[in-house]
């Protein structure tokens, strides 16, 4: 893919923004596909890195118009497709949105990739289809639970996708992130909720359940892989996790937050912060060996140790002020 054109879908989001400063480093041409929207906004690229700035085209569309990812993906050689509504409590009360955007967003993705002749597709999994863990580490083989209308809205998004490998021979990778975390993520997600909380002084933090488990990765490993599986010429075909191989809880991922802060929190369990009782998933841990056969790819951040490391720049990013103040560490982000 070098030399290539290459469209990253979600482009305008978290992982999205640093994949593409990612691509135009490692010399790729990079068309973004953003969100329309009237305020011209580039989501995070618009703050992207000096270096990358300027090098990089941009094209403002919505994934779940056809024509307008059709347009989008012309001349392209290969599709990062990223774009997806991924908040689990906003599924709960408009799981219509998650059904256009990210199931019928994919097919409009693999559609035009199809009829386009385009050289790769790599679709963006989720490691929340895989639900509670019913054996660890999770590997591609483990049975898929929507125990969410955002995880089954991706399941279905992975399916339609694989679909066009099956029969039209599509030539589509199936990369499955568990929970990347990193400088830019959304307060939705539990990393940046307790970052933004002490950073803004509060040392009474809420939170939901304590006890599920999670394997985060660090941005810049998710990242790697993306690109990997962009290349990888074992990859056409396959479902691919990428995480750390290490399983911490949300409670000891909270303590480990404020001693890399050097302060001393109380947690309080918020109760609109709780999923219900059989959409909680319970426990996640990646096994990763098959992204290090097929990809050549192992976590830089992998076990304790890296998720220290990845921790020190998370909270380095959100303590600058500039930084800070995008978030409303007041309000529950759903």
């Amino acid at each position: 893919m070098r030399n290539k054109k290459i469209l990253v879908t979600g482009a305008d989001g978290f992982i999205g923004s640093h994949l593409v400063e990612s691509l135009v480093r490692a010399g790729h041409d990079v068309r973004a596909f953003v969100l329309y929207n009237s305020f011209n906004s580039w989501g995070w690229l618009d703050q992207c890195s000096a270096d990358v700035a300027g090098h990089f085209e941009v094209f403002a569309g919505d994934i779940r118009d056809p024509n307008g990812v059709r347009t989008a993906m012309k001349g392209c050689d290969g599709v990062l497709h990223l774009a997806a509504l991924i908040a689990i409590p906003f599924s709960y009360h408009s799981p219509d949105t998650y059904v256009d955007t990210n199931i019928k967003g994919t097919l409009n993705v693999v559609q035009a990739a199809r009829d386009l002749e385009v050289a790769r597709v790599v679709q963006t999994s989720t490691s929340e289809v895989y639900g509670t863990a019913r054996y660890v580490p999770i590997d591609e083989a483990h049975p898929l639970q929507g125990q969410s209308p955002y995880s089954a809205s991706k399941i279905g998004a992975d399916q339609i996708a694989m679909s066009f490998h099956s029969a039209f021979d599509t030539p589509v990778v199936l990369l499955r992130p568990f929970n990347t975390y990193g400088p830019r993520q959304s307060a939705r997600a539990v990393i940046p909720t307790i970052i933004t909380q002490i950073a803004n002084g509060q040392r009474r933090i809420k939170l939901g359940s304590l006890y599920p488990t999670r394997d985060f990765s660090y941005v810049e490993d998710t990242a790697r892989g993306f690109m990997a599986a962009l290349e990888a010429p074992k990859a056409i075909g396959e479902v691919i996790n990428i995480g750390s191989g290490f399983e911490i809880n949300i409670g000891d991922t909270a303590r480990a937050i404020a001693e890399e802060m050097g302060v001393e929190i109380e947690i309080v369990t918020d109760d609109q912060r709780l999923r219900p009782e059989k959409s909680e998933v319970e426990r996640l841990w990646a096994d990763n060996s098959r992204a290090a056969q097929l990809l050549g790819w192992t976590p830089a951040y992998g076990g304790r140790e890296g998720f220290g490391r990845g921790l020190g720049e998370t909270i380095a990013w959100f303590e600058d002020k500039e930084n800070l103040r995008q978030y409303k560490s007041h309000l529950y982000n759903i």
